[in-house]
């Protein structure tokens, strides 16, 4: 498990709209169905997206992301 940053490839100061851009556009690359050559990675990667833009495009979830430094503590783990 990564960073939910690091998954979406943006800066921990990066606004909503890059957010949602940067998911986009990964969603697209990584969807399951224009990947059905490599499903499984395609799956766990496009599921790893999604847990990472709901957490991030939530003001109150990214807020406590962000205070308990959820992702630089599961860094620490990997």
């Amino acid at each position: 498990m990564r960073c939910y940053y690091e998954e979406l490839g943006v800066e921990r100061r990066a606004d909503e709209a890059a957010i949602r851009s940067a998911y986009r556009k990964l969603a697209l690359k990584w969807h399951p169905d224009k990947n059905q050559h490599n499903a499984v990675e395609a799956e766990e990667r496009f599921k790893a997206l999604q847990a990472a833009y709901e957490v991030l495009s939530d003001k109150h979830e990214r807020a406590w992301y962000d205070r308990y430094d959820v992702g630089r503590a599961i860094q620490s783990i990997y």
